[in-house]
């Protein structure tokens, strides 16, 4: 964020709308008079930051980031962002994604670019490259715009996965750049009193008072000098559109537009789709009622239920105030955190056929619960539809699912999973429908990333022996054998 007032408090409450996308870390990093201020910890953010902490974060140019891992150490407070290095000039960024060749390009640094990295972290690494190609750009002069996006270009070709990145340069601006298929999500804005601002979700600009301008293209960098004038440039060879299609059905905010596409209209196209599928396997006359599993799964349920004529009812109750479940160690702890999640409205549940809906179905482990919690609150049926396909797939991009052998859906028919969750029948979204509502939502969205469904990795640079390196590389826990992973959350920045 750049702007002509202090950014902290702007940037602290664009975290607060970005808290789902992370709740491993936050950290922001201010600049006034060519030096950068930074405060990071473990946490979610209204716990990290303390009007101490604000207080010394000084300046009109900032930027920051709430942090779920996806590749490292998860209890390194070191790899907590934004990341720091001195030369050139001195940068400060964050990231949001995971790149695939982060081992390779690690290598590179240190025995090519003789950069050192300190962390596992591969935003550690993306930010050394990108500073090796500025120093290279630049050649020891004060960097002109030009300077900025050759050295962005210069990374595109060196980088693979996903990336969108906001950085700030000690002295000169604010840069930003999204890769090449614009898998993770970037958008910007610029307000009447000249602040610009750039952000993973528009709900982060809209709710500090930016107004969304657009999004920032695959390839594309964006340059604000300190005077807060915007520069643009395609920095990419041959970009194109491959949003992740797991943004819309889970990770962003309703209230969010992402791509051209608005996240609460995605859903509900999403809910009339999965009603063509629930009629092809449920006579709707033999269900009771459709109850979604909160929260991102209600606008697909609602509008499930307004296409098959059926009343909407809500069934389970959330205690927002209960630790997420992927935190908890062990399966046994995340089936009883279920429970202490979520409880029933019994009086909707019984002599009832009921129709579950829920956004995905990953381990498993948690649909069963709640697939038994329904029949002891005295269901006589309970089916449960998903609406997303079968995930079955790991995410290389950014997003933190289990292993291939821990996805429910992994090597198992949908009527295997539908016996092992205990349901009486089991709808999946059909990929096929999904993909053609999001491409009648914006035309200009060719293909989407849908990965972990199809297995269809859209840089084209995975093959099965990544696969099955990246997961060994996942975060690691800290006791031996904890499982952290959910399908969850992946890293969200903002820049202010």
């Amino acid at each position: 964020m750049v702007s002509r007032s202090a950014v902290n408090q702007l940037i602290y409450d664009a975290l607060l709308l970005l808290q789902h996308r992370g709740q491993d870390a936050a950290g922001i990093a201010t600049q006034m008079d060519r030096k950068f201020f930074m405060y990071k910890a473990k946490g979610m953010v209204r716990d990290v930051f303390r009007t101490r902490n604000m207080r010394a974060l000084p300046g009109n140019c900032g930027l920051g980031q709430v942090r779920y891992p996806t590749a490292g150490n998860a209890y390194s407070e070191e790899e907590a962002q934004p990341f720091y290095v001195n030369a050139p000039f001195g940068i400060v960024m964050v990231h949001n994604g995971n790149l695939t060749n982060a081992r390779s390009l690690r290598e590179e640094l240190s025995s090519t670019d003789h950069r050192h990295t300190n962390t596992e972290s591969d935003s550690e690494v993306l930010l050394n490259v990108l500073a090796h190609e500025l120093q290279v750009t630049s050649n020891g002069r004060t960097p002109a715009v030009q300077d900025v996006f050759d050295a962005v270009r210069a990374a595109h070709r060196r980088l693979k996965g996903s990336y969108a990145v906001i950085a700030m340069i000690a002295g000169h601006g604010m840069l930003a750049f999204r890769d090449p298929h614009g898998i993770r999500p970037l958008c910007m804005g610029k307000s009447e009193d000249g602040t610009v601002m750039v952000a993973s979700e528009s709900v982060a600009l809209e709710g500090v008072g930016v107004p969304f301008d657009r999004n920032v293209a695959p390839g594309e960098a964006v340059f604000v000098d300190l005077e807060g004038n915007v520069h643009t440039q395609q920095c990419a060879e041959h970009p194109v559109l491959n949003p992740c299609l797991f943004e819309y059905v889970y990770l962003a905010r309703p209230d969010s537009e992402l791509d051209g596409v608005s996240v609460y209209r995605a859903r509900l196209k999403m809910g009339e789709a999965l009603a063509k599928r629930v009629i092809s396997m449920v006579p709707p006359s033999e269900i009771d009622a459709v109850i979604p599993i909160p929260e991102s799964s209600r606008p697909s349920a609602m509008q499930l239920a307004h296409v098959l004529g059926l009343p909407y009812r809500e069934g389970f109750v959330k205690n927002r105030y209960v630790g997420r479940t992927f935190i908890m160690p062990g399966q046994a702890v995340r089936k009883k955190s279920v429970r202490q999640k979520l409880n029933v409205v019994a009086s909707e549940f019984k002599d009832r056929n009921v129709l579950l809906v829920d956004d995905s179905i990953v381990r498993g482990t948690t649909s069963k619960e709640i697939v038994q919690m329904a029949r002891d609150a005295g269901a006589k049926k309970v089916y449960l539809a998903s609406a997303a396909p079968p995930v079955r797939y790991p995410n290389v991009y950014g997003i933190d699912m289990p292993t291939q052998q821990e996805l429910v859906a992994y090597n198992r028919t949908d009527e295997e999973v539908r016996a092992l969750i205990g349901a009486d029948a089991l709808i999946y979204q059909d990929l096929g429908a999904l993909k053609a509502a999001m491409h009648g939502l914006n035309p200009s969205i060719a293909n989407m990333d849908a990965s972990c469904f199809d297995g269809v990795y859209v840089t084209g640079d995975i093959c099965d022996g990544d696969i099955a390196r990246m997961q060994q590389e996942r975060p690691k826990t800290g006791e031996e054998g904890d499982s952290t992973s959910r399908l969850t959350l992946p890293n969200a920045e903002i820049q202010g």
